[in-house]
């Protein structure tokens, strides 16, 4: 490289000039200037193209803040304080380092004694319900009053609004919000990116007695939920149940007694979403788009966009769709080898559109193409290039090959083809390319 000398210094100060030397040397040749600091996340913007948030506009999120509005927090507090109650303000929020929802306003770690009240108590909770004495109804009186009073203090903390023309990012490569709801109600055009989501847990589960036949409990929290959103980007978010794992949680009334609910679900009519570059890791139900099958009003909307996510150790749900037009391209599952309790990936339920094209699956002996895909009510599921354990497959012959005739056979048609997305590669190279590349701390 020009410039750069080539003796070896005999002072600190000599040796300190080399370095410097060489380094301004090495940026000069890959095209970068001396000085450059790192690209500032929060400005950009969703590419032209890329997936359905890119219809109609496309998706900006806080990029245009004026500098009263670009906050670092590096706590709960900082953090409520830049939502600002979820306004519309155009805003751009830095996450730096780990953030924990579950804290008092001096920064105190708060556990799920710590919301509890009115008497609350899991062991006086399970004793007042107990299917052998309390049978199917719905729980009610004192004890579910208390456990009501205490979730309600849990969410006063850990449910956080996210506004119109927001833009959150994580700084560096290892930014976390733990414990955290963050919720995009009714709110148009958001970014969420780089960022580590983690172990949305709910301390007071409800018992459901007639859930599934069985009962089951129901929790509170989403890691990421939106309701009534438009224009949404998700893009290298990682989100998971790390540190509270609902497989180590005892059983009680049969059931396992759940912690958490979906990583990301996409309800209420939302609308005009790209997933990009993002894993959803070690849970159940991971991503619910559209929430009913009776929610007619979705008709027409959830068009939602996932490619080049990773799906690792997930049971269920990725995703799960009702109503909605979902292109699913480019993405990677893998399912580990002591998984004794996966179900399926794609779930196709009342008037869904899912266009699958050039997803690889890695998944033990035990599980076969056909348990890939459950329909509930579902009519069609469009799929190209699958991948499954290295060898090309057809999905849609598959599973209407082995489907038991508890449901229909799906068709090929599902009404529309997508135009708004980037390349699509071979399974095989996604594969690749999101197994090195997708999650938080990986943008480039």
């Amino acid at each position: 490289m020009r410039g750069v000398r080539t003796f070896l210094p005999r002072t600190t100060r000599g040796r300190r000039v080399l370095q410097i030397t060489l380094a301004c040397g090495l940026l000069a040749a890959l095209g970068a200037p001396a000085n450059a600091e790192p690209r500032d996340i929060g400005r950009d913007t969703l590419p032209a193209n890329d997936g359905w948030a890119a219809a109609d506009g496309g998706t900006t999120g806080g990029s245009s803040a004026d500098d009263a509005h670009v906050f670092t927090v590096r706590n709960r507090t900082e953090l409520v304080r830049a939502l600002d109650g979820g306004s519309a303000t155009p805003k751009i929020i830095k996450v730096a380092g780990t953030i924990d929802a579950n804290t008092d306003d001096a920064g105190k770690r708060l556990d799920c004694d710590d919301y509890a009240t009115d008497g609350y108590s899991l062991k006086k909770y399970l004793a007042a319900y107990d299917p052998r004495t309390w049978r199917a109804a719905k729980p009610s009186g004192p004890q579910e009053e208390a456990r009501q009073a205490s979730a309600a203090a849990q969410a006063s903390r850990v449910e956080l609004a996210v506004g119109s023309n927001t833009t959150i990012v994580g700084l560096g490569d290892s930014a976390v919000l733990k414990g955290a709801s963050l919720q995009v109600r009714d709110a148009d055009n958001v970014i969420v990116r780089n960022l580590e989501l983690r172990d949305a847990y709910d301390c007071f589960p409800v018992w459901q007695p007639n859930t599934g036949g069985l009962g089951d409990w129901k929790t509170a929290y989403d890691t990421l939920w939106l309701r009534g959103a438009t224009h949404v980007w998700i893009d290298h978010v990682t989100a998971s149940d790390k540190g509270h794992p609902d497989e180590d949680e005892p059983t009680h009334f049969g059931r396992n007694y759940l912690r958490h609910d979906g990583l990301l679900d996409i309800t209420n009519a939302s609308d005009l979403v790209t997933v990009s570059w993002s894993r959803f890791a070690d849970h159940d139900k991971a991503m619910l788009i559209g929430n009913g099958d009776t929610a007619t009003g979705d008709r027409g909307r959830l068009r939602v966009t996932l490619h080049h996510n990773e799906f690792e150790s997930v049971v269920q749900r990725a995703p799960r769709v009702r109503f909605g037009q979902v292109h699913v391209y480019n993405n990677r599952y893998v399912v580990p080898a002591d998984a004794h309790d996966y179900r399926y990936s794609l779930g196709v339920s009342t008037e869904s559109a899912v266009h699958a094209e050039n997803n690889a699956f890695t998944t033990p002996g035990h599980i076969e193409v056909a348990d890939l895909v459950k329909s509930w009510n579902g009519t069609a599921l469009h799929q190209t290039g699958t991948l499954f354990n290295g060898f090309p497959v057809d999905l849609l012959a598959v599973y209407n090959a082995y489907n038991s005739g508890s449901e229909r056979d799906l068709t090929a048609d599902v009404g529309w083809t997508p135009t708004l997305h980037g390349t699509v590669d071979s399974a095989a190279k996604a594969d690749r390319d999101v197994e090195r590349g997708a999650g938080a701390g990986r943008i480039r």
